[in-house]
């Protein structure tokens, strides 16, 4: 298979990185996904992305060739040096510098360079990530910007030219659920509602109309009012 056909979506599991695994699948002969265990307070979603891979092989036949390998790397030392909401039990707040403290200092960075050397070891040159600057809560390493640098530094780095796809880059939480019923229909809306996992606090329990959650915290928040609108 050719580096221009396959991509490696980083896939968590979540709302976001399933509707960016199925943009993928729609424009690549091959795609392989990475997931990273970085002692998250919500690792459900590790366990969650694997219903997800299941359930697009079941419900979207066309799609299922397609799917390729699965890979998760142990990024424990990157929790254990984070003192946030997300890495400890703590409650949700802003920071004085006006950042929630649900950001962990440098993880999408740490994560595109882990995925970047995947990608080398394994051929493929475009990765695809759900970043986005419209809802990304003020997180540095969500902006444009810095996407366009790593693509650079990468590419830079690694001697061999690597694209980095952004679909969700400009869009909020109901343009992102509308690019999910563009892509894949009621099925693909119906099954990242039932599947996936985004709440922050880890809670799977009642599902709501949106997916399951605690439905108080900041993704939860999100994700709820996407769907509403």
């Amino acid at each position: 298979m050719s580096a221009a056909s396959s991509a490696l979506v980083l896939f968590s599991g979540g709302q976001d990185s399933t509707t960016c695994l199925a943009w993928a699948l729609k424009r690549f002969e091959r795609v392989e996904t990475l997931a990273f265990d970085y002692g998250q307070r919500h690792r459900i979603e590790l366990e969650a992305r694997l219903a997800v891979r299941r359930e697009i092989v079941a419900r979207f036949p066309a799609w299922a060739p397609r799917l390729g390998d699965d890979h998760l790397i142990d990024l424990g030392v990157l929790g254990a040096i984070s003192e946030t909401s997300l890495t400890r039990e703590v409650a949700f707040a802003v920071e004085r510098d006006g950042l929630p403290n649900s950001f962990v200092p440098g993880r999408n960075l740490a994560f595109l360079v882990f995925a970047g050397a995947l990608a080398w070891r394994r051929g493929i040159a475009d990765l695809v990530g759900g970043m986005c600057e419209t809802d990304y809560s003020g997180y540095p390493d969500c902006r444009d910007a810095t996407m366009r640098a790593m693509e650079q530094a990468l590419s830079l780095g690694l001697g061999r030219s690597l694209r980095l796809h952004t679909p969700l880059m400009w869009l909020d939480k109901a343009e992102t659920w509308q690019l999910a019923e563009r892509l894949g229909g009621d099925a693909l809306v119906d099954l990242i509602a039932a599947e996936t996992h985004t709440c922050y606090l880890g809670e799977r329990g009642l599902r709501h109309d949106w997916g399951h959650g605690c439905g108080i915290c900041p993704a939860c928040t999100l994700r709820a009012r996407g769907h509403a609108a």
